[in-house]
């Protein structure tokens, strides 16, 4: 029997917050009356997060892991969205875990509303206290999305909430890895004509990056090439 709520987590290096994020969230869904499963995609390690991990999820069977030898964000969250059982799928960040996401998102895709909730850091209403370097280069990923992909949206990377019948046909047509995996899941949902909507967020992270940003750009440009050839050129 399906699950309600599957929660996808990609983790890197993670072993000063993960414990803690993952009792607060874990708490807060109980609260909720969820039945729900944690799934905590961990990738590439070389800190004693792996082992962390295997201690909370032996103590708590609605916490689940699994690992991947090499740092790869899109590949860990998208083998966690395979993986997930749940009739909804909540893609969070570690450093993030906002259960005010859940409680807007959720009501909709229930509601029918929506088949995808984007949480943006970049929409009207969203308060985003990243440094200025950062809350620009999302603005400069989003024009670059926009004008070689057509996206018009506000944002792709972060929070996302969904059906997951819905979404796993896109999934499973996704190219790219990295980060800019995100931004194709959510540019192919709303080019196939599902119904993607964004609400604000107010993002406030508990921790720098684990990756620093200038080391994402090459990656992020190649990744984008690709997925310009592949959906624009050849149109798959």
């Amino acid at each position: 029997m399906a699950l309600h709520l599957s929660v996808v987590i990609p983790v890197y290096n993670e072993e000063s917050i993960i414990a803690q994020a993952a009792e607060e969230l874990r708490q807060g869904l109980d609260a909720r009356g969820l039945d729900y499963e944690i799934i905590f995609a961990e990738n590439g390690s070389r800190d004693a997060t792996p082992r962390i991990l295997e201690e909370l999820c032996a103590k708590n069977p609605r916490l689940r892991w699994f690992h991947s030898e090499t740092p790869n964000y899109g590949v860990a969250l998208k083998a966690g969205i395979l993986k997930a059982r749940g009739t909804y799928v909540v893609c969070d960040e570690i450093d993030l875990c906002d259960l005010t996401f859940y409680d807007a998102a959720l009501p909709r895709l229930e509601r029918g509303e929506a088949d995808m909730v984007v949480g943006s850091k970049a929409a009207k209403g969203a308060s985003d206290q990243r440094p200025l370097i950062r809350r620009a280069a999302t603005r400069v990923h989003n024009k670059l999305l926009r004008v070689a992909l057509g996206f018009q949206g506000t944002d792709t990377h972060g929070l996302k909430a969904f059906r997951r019948e819905a979404l796993l046909p896109v999934i499973q047509k996704c190219v790219v890895d990295m980060d800019v995996f995100a931004s194709e899941f959510v540019i192919r949902a709303w080019r196939e004509g599902l119904n993607v909507m964004e609400i604000p967020i107010q993002l406030h992270e508990k921790r720098q990056p684990s990756i620093h940003l200038f080391k994402r750009v090459p990656n992020v440009l190649k990744n984008v090439g690709k997925l310009f050839y592949v959906i624009r050129v050849r149109g798959t």
